[in-house]
């Protein structure tokens, strides 16, 4: 039987409204421990105010819980660095002196890489730097704002099974953004769809139903969450 310490996440009543704009509207679920959850839905949906809720840069009515010392590790869907003169070593040792090689190792890059300028790094190279950025300091949830924007599908399907091999052997629970239905299917375990309201919550398997796609990107439903 399930308990509530089995779950690093619960949103209840949660609504992000601005003056004669409602963001978010009434969002409540509950996410397990090491597991991945999918948020998916149509562009102005809210996924990203949802990512800025829950670091705590928006404000917003109703109630988040943490489950006790949550550590947080955050990719921005976009880092613009060509203009930016600095080397990875230099970039992660913001963070962290002393746990580069590991966060490396687990995003598959090797020390080799240290010395190279963010700017002449591969679209691929440079998620997974930001990656090892996040997990440098070893949190416990990992959120991804669709992380592998402008990257090659090769790179994006590696990096997806990194993410996969890094929340099983971590215990690691991964919030990610994504419109990719095969990604979303095969690499994560649940999906939240939104359309300012919550218009499904469930397995992520379920994505391949065409008629609950037309209920995600299409006009939006919301969904009772008891």
């Amino acid at each position: 039987m399930e308990s509530r310490d089995d779950y690093i996440l619960k949103i209840s009543n949660l609504s992000v409204k601005f003056p004669n704009e409602t963001i978010l509207d009434n969002i409540s679920f509950e996410l397990k421990k090491g597991t991945t959850l999918a948020i998916v839905g149509p562009n102005g949906a809210g996924k990203t105010t949802l990512f800025r809720v829950l670091l705590n840069l928006v404000p917003y009515t109703g109630k988040i819980e943490w489950t006790d010392k949550v550590k947080i590790g955050y990719v921005p869907q976009r880092l613009s660095v060509s203009d930016i003169p600095i080397s990875v070593k230099e970039f992660l040792s913001f963070k962290s002196a002393s746990n580069i090689e590991d966060s490396l190792n687990s995003v598959g890059l090797d020390t080799s890489i240290l010395n190279k300028s963010l700017g002449v790094l591969s679209g691929g190279q440079l998620q997974r730097v930001l990656i090892a950025w996040a997990i440098i300091d070893k949190p416990n949830v990992l959120l991804f704002d669709e992380p592998t924007t402008g990257v090659d599908l090769d790179s994006e399907e590696a990096i997806y099974k990194m993410l996969h091999e890094l929340e099983k052997k971590s215990e690691i629970t991964i919030l990610l953004i994504s419109h990719d239905i095969h990604i979303i299917r095969d690499y994560s375990d649940y999906m939240l769809a939104l359309n300012k309201c919550v218009t499904f919550f469930g397995e992520s398997k379920e994505i391949m139903n065409p008629g609950l796609q037309r209920i995600i990107y299409g006009e939006a439903v919301c969904m009772e969450i008891s």
